[in-house]
C-alpha cells in the first residue's frame, strides 16, 4: 500500500503554500499524482437543484469573481510544484464549497492535506476539517497553521514556508483505543510508519477498557505492524481521575502532551464523532486535537 493519489487544498490562504509544499514533498517521496483544488464556495446544491439561474447577470458576474478567485489561488501551484521537481500533477477548479467539494473528490484519491483552523484567519483552510474527516472515506493529514520550527515545514508570521526539511513521520505516536477509527487510521498512515525511525503507540487509560485491550495492551496492535515491517513500542498513560465519579482527564490533552514529550512529528488519530458532518459534535478528543494541535496529524474516521 502507498499514497499514489494525493490531494490538497489550495486557497488564497497565508498557510496554502505550506501545506502544498508538504504535499508535493509526499508524492515526490511516494512516487504519487497530486492534484491541487481550488474551490469557489458556492455549493454544488445549488447548482443540482436549480436553486440559482447562471444566466442571472448579476449572479454570473458574482461566480466570475469567484471563480477568478480561485484561479488566482491556483496560480503558483504549478511554479510551484515544478521548482520542487514534482511532473505529475494537475489542477481542479471546483463549484462548490471547501469541504463538501473536497470530500467528494477525495474519494477517489489516497490522502488529503488541509490546514487546521486559525482563529486569526477566518475562511481559511482549516474550517472544514471535521467535514473532510467524515465525508472523504480516505485519510486527512491536517497541518498546523503554526508549524513548528523543528518539524517538517516551518512557516513564518506572514506565512511563508521554508522548504527543504524532512518530513513528519520520523518519530511518529500512534494515539490507540482499540477502536475501528483507530484501526482505520492506523492503516492509513502505514506508508508513513514503514519509514518512520521511530513509532509509539500511545494507550491512554487501558484501565477502563480491560475487555478492548486485553492482558497486554498494544501486544496485538505491535504484532500486526511488525508484519507491515514497523517496530514500534507502547507508552502507557493514565490521566487524572476528576470529580467524585473519578472521570478520567482529557485524553486529548494527555496525546498532545505525550506527542511534545516524545518530540514526535507526527500523530496518527482516529476521529470519532457524534454526528457526520458537524466539528462542534466530533468526540473530545478529536476536537481538543483538532483546536490545539502543534504537529500534523493524519487522522481517519
Amino acid at each position: 500500500m502507498g499514497y499514489k493519489t494525493i490531494l490538497v487544498h489550495v486557497d488564497d490562504s497565508p498557510h496554502s503554500r505550506a501545506r502544498v509544499m508538504l504535499a508535493a514533498e509526499l508524492a515526490l517521496r511516494e512516487g504519487a499524482y497530486l492534484i491541487g483544488a481550488a474551490t469557489t464556495g458556492v455549493s454544488r446544491f445549488l447548482y443540482q437543484n436549480e436553486i440559482v439561474d447562471e444566466e442571472d447577470p448579476n449572479l454570473a458576474r458574482h461566480l466570475d469573481v469567484l471563480r477568478e478567485r480561485a484561479q488566482r489561488a491556483l496560480a503558483e501551484f504549478a511554479p510551484q510544484l515544478r521548482a520542487l521537481g514534482v511532473q505529475h500533477f494537475e489542477e481542479r477548479i471546483l463549484d462548490d464549497e471547501p469541504g463538501a467539494g473536497l470530500s467528494l473528490l477525495a474519494r477517489h484519491a489516497d490522502l488529503v492535506v488541509v490546514s487546521q483552523a486559525d482563529p486569526a484567519q477566518r475562511g481559511s483552510a482549516g474550517e472544514f476539517p471535521a467535514e473532510v474527516l467524515t465525508e472523504s472515506g480516505c485519510g486527512v493529514l491536517v497541518v498546523p497553521h503554526g508549524a513548528r520550527a523543528n518539524g517538517a515545514i516551518a512557516v513564518s508570521s506572514a506565512g511563508v514556508a521554508s522548504p527543504g526539511g524532512p518530513l513528519p513521520g520520523r518519530r511518529t505516536l500512534v494515539a490507540w483505543n482499540a477502536s475501528k477509527q483507530a484501526a482505520r487510521a492506523v492503516r492509513e498512515a502505514l506508508p508513513l510508519l514503514r519509514r518512520a525511525e521511530r513509532v509509539t503507540v500511545a494507550i491512554v487509560d487501558a484501565d477502563l477498557h480491560p475487555a478492548a485491550f486485553g492482558e497486554q495492551p498494544g501486544a496485538d496492535l505491535l504484532a500486526w505492524l511488525e508484519r507491515h515491517g514497523v517496530q514500534a513500542t507502547v507508552a502507557l498513560r493514565q490521566t487524572a481521575r476528576q470529580g467524585l465519579l473519578k472521570r478520567p482527564g482529557d485524553t486529548g490533552e494527555a496525546l498532545l502532551g505525550l506527542a511534545e514529550e516524545e518530540s514526535c512529528d507526527l500523530l496518527v488519530l482516529g476521529a470519532y464523532s457524534h454526528s457526520r458532518v458537524r466539528e462542534t459534535l466530533l468526540g473530545g478528543v478529536t476536537r481538543t486535537v483538532l483546536e490545539t494541535m502543534g504537529l500534523p496529524v493524519l487522522m481517519a474516521h
